[in-house]
């Protein structure tokens, strides 16, 4: 069977789509020969759809007229994103020679557009080295375990939720806390605003404005990261929400759930968009980056799945044994997948099987401990976006960092950093120069297991490269 389903009733058309659709054909209309019928016609439907006069349509974002021809919206388009360059120092080296700065201009144009089309791989595994016991660092402030962390697009600060169904923000410079958002108690939720049940994901904007945390309760939150004001908040799922992620450089979010649907919001309009469905057990995990595509593992399905939302369709990848656990996105054509199998799977958008397969990823038995078969299931994958470095946990006591070799066709072992625990959550820096893991004396889904010794902590390791 075809790894590629296309439902054959489409889904709902998405309110952001319709908007889109409308525009595009105003601007259609106004590039025809203007005559009176015509413009009757194009007044009438402009009207209908905002009620306003033909010559009182506001200008786009960028300050363009209706008028703009499609040359001066290039030209346009281009003075913006130089502008953008220059506020962020791209070129802007007063020391350098104008060639320097035409380079270094150069250079962040194909950077841009290797990474909006998904083709970004920097080669930089090799160049990370095994941190030292002083690299490592633990934010200790949760009286349960961690459930998950999300890292500010700047890299100041650390956002971490627990089974004690709060929301800690942490300052990484002074490794101290900044801000807390408390337990509301069961009852006083007319009083307060928070979560009254195990915090279970994160995420935050890739513009640092909104933070997103789910629960047990079916609840989404969404807040204000610089002061953790509560914004909005967003019901709709029918159990618990397991996952939670951000299209980048765009504020459309989408959640998954252990009722087996995926939904899609807009957090412009504060809105709900559509429903996707297709798994058949519970969602464990969601990645979404560039493209308008959200990436999902299935727990017991044994699939993962990337949902195209403008073409309304889905692909269906198989290859783990048992339950498909976490997954996070590598670039817009690789992902990796742990699951309760013990094995790292290493995936290309192209192929509806693995193309490299780690088994006993976190057996145990090469570090000298001795464990149960199959107990060391991998509970978290994070990857270091746009490059060859990845990093996996389990309750075997270690965070092992792998390198994805040449092509991305297969995974190398790189180092281990000795953590206690479960490693429920993990989240490079942007920059690549640390890593966050979130860990706790259980795993963030049950209670199978206690580890005495481990520590209810963010645990901050600071990477470093030869």
């Amino acid at each position: 069977m075809s790894f590629f389903i296309r439902n054959d009733k489409p889904l709902k058309k998405r309110k952001l789509q319709d908007t889109k659709r409308r525009k595009d054909r105003k601007d259609l209309k106004l590039t025809q020969e203007p005559t009176e019928s015509s413009n009757n016609k194009q007044e009438e439907e402009i009207e209908s759809d905002s009620d306003v006069e033909y010559d009182k349509l506001p200008s786009d974002e960028g300050g363009s007229s209706d008028e703009e021809t499609a040359q001066e919206k290039k030209i346009r388009l281009a003075k913006k994103y130089l502008a953008e360059l220059k506020s962020e120092g791209v070129g802007d080296d007063e020391d350098g020679s104008d060639d320097d700065k035409r380079d270094a201009i150069s250079d962040r144009l194909k950077h841009d557009f290797l990474e909006q089309s998904g083709k970004l791989n920097k080669q930089v595994a090799d160049e990370y080295l095994p941190p030292e016991s002083s690299d490592i660092t633990y934010l200790k402030g949760h009286k349960l375990p961690i459930t998950c962390i999300v890292i500010t697009p700047d890299n100041n600060y650390v956002f971490s939720a627990s089974k004690d169904c709060s929301i800690i923000k942490w300052s990484v410079a002074k490794c101290s806390k900044v801000h807390k958002i408390p337990r509301v108690e069961k009852g006083a939720e007319g009083v307060k605003v928070g979560h009254t049940t195990h915090i279970l994901a994160l995420a935050i904007s890739s513009d640092g404005e909104f933070l997103v945390s789910g629960d047990k309760s079916k609840l989404i939150h969404i807040w204000n990261p610089t002061n953790c004001q509560h914004i909005q908040t967003f019901k709709g799922h029918r159990d618990a929400i397991t996952g939670l992620a951000f299209r980048k450089n765009t504020h459309q979010m989408f959640s998954c759930s252990q009722d087996r649907s995926v939904k899609v919001w807009d957090l412009d309009q504060m809105s709900y968009v559509e429903t996707l469905f297709g798994h058949q057990d519970t969602i464990t995990g969601i990645d979404s980056l560039t493209r308008e595509r959200a990436l999902t593992s299935g727990g017991r399905d044994g699939s993962v799945r990337i949902w195209k939302i403008l073409e309304e369709s889905q692909l269906v990848f198989n290859g783990h044994k048992g339950s498909i656990d976490c997954i996070s996105l590598i670039n817009d054509s690789c992902f990796i997948s742990g699951g309760d199998d013990n094995c790292l799977c290493l995936w290309n958008v192209a192929k509806k099987k693995p193309v490299a397969v780690c088994v006993k990823a976190h057996s145990g038995a090469k570090d000298g401990v001795n464990t149960v078969a199959g107990e060391n299931w991998i509970s978290s994958v994070a990857a270091m976006q746009h490059t060859d470095l990845v990093a996996s946990g389990s309750k075997d006591g270690f965070l092992r960092f792998w390198k994805c070799g040449q092509g991305f066709k297969n995974l190398k072992s790189l180092f281990a950093v000795q953590i206690p625990g479960f490693i429920n959550s993990i989240q490079f820096s942007k920059d690549g120069s640390f890593v966050a893991a979130g860990v706790g004396q259980e795993h963030k889904s049950g209670r199978w297991w206690r580890i005495k010794e481990a520590k209810n902590a963010v645990c901050v390791i600071k990477l470093r490269t030869s």
